[in-house]
């Protein structure tokens, strides 16, 4: 009498179903696997013995599910060191200025200069920068020019400015007749660093909280 062996006895492991396994489960699995693979080749009819290639092709897949199962255990392990890397490095941006996408114009009080800038996705041939009061006034207007594609500067004479007081600003571009895309970009400072959902965020003074992806530029 010959005793059967399971046809796929890691079956479950690929499945899609919700069942989770560990490492002590897989090796309890493959241990009741090579069992019962002993027994039924002890037990096996000399006349008609087991298939060498469904023997084959089991222990192909013991090896398949305990590659997948340390690989897995790999990655996320890497994952956990390269989030403990961005966390050091985000860490050494506390009190450093960053830019980020928004309207803000910071003023420093130390240069008498509001400090911005602005991306075009195309070259422009006329550039205005418009600097609004709190309360959206136009206070001041700087005419650029044209400019070439991508980032620039802002630097605006703030001596007349009350540092303590917000300023904005808006840009508009055009090509002949054509508005061109531009991004406004402000200057930010870190205050803090914090992980959450699995990504490094950054906590600034003007703009709150950031994704570390947000960032377009490190001062």
């Amino acid at each position: 009498m010959s005793t059967a062996i399971a046809a796929d006895p890691f079956a479950s492991l690929r499945s899609g179903g919700s069942t989770t396994t560990t490492p002590a489960d897989d090796a309890a699995s493959a241990d009741r696997f090579l069992k019962l693979l002993v027994t039924q080749m002890q037990n096996q009819d000399p006349l008609n013995p087991m298939d060498n290639a469904q023997i084959t092709s089991q222990m192909a897949q013991i090896n398949t599910v305990a590659g997948l199962q340390t690989l897995n255990t790999s990655v996320q392990g890497l994952g956990a060191q390269f989030m403990q890397m961005q966390a050091l490095q985000g860490a050494a941006l506390v009190g450093h200025e960053v830019t980020l996408q928004g309207s803000r114009m910071v003023v420093n009080t130390e240069t008498g200069l509001g400090v911005a800038g602005f991306e075009l996705g195309a070259p422009a041939d006329a550039v205005k920068v418009e600097v609004l009061n709190a309360a959206g006034r136009v206070v001041d207007t700087l005419n650029l020019g044209a400019l070439d594609g991508g980032r620039h500067d802002i630097l605006w004479d703030a001596r007349q400015a009350d540092p303590a007081l917000e300023y904005r600003f808006r840009i508009s571009a055009t090509s002949g007749a054509q508005a061109v895309a531009v991004t406004p970009l402000m200057r930010d400072q870190v205050q803090a660093v914090s992980t959450s959902g699995g990504g490094l965020v950054l906590r600034t003074l003007f703009s709150g909280d950031v994704a570390y992806g947000d960032v377009k530029a490190f001062n």
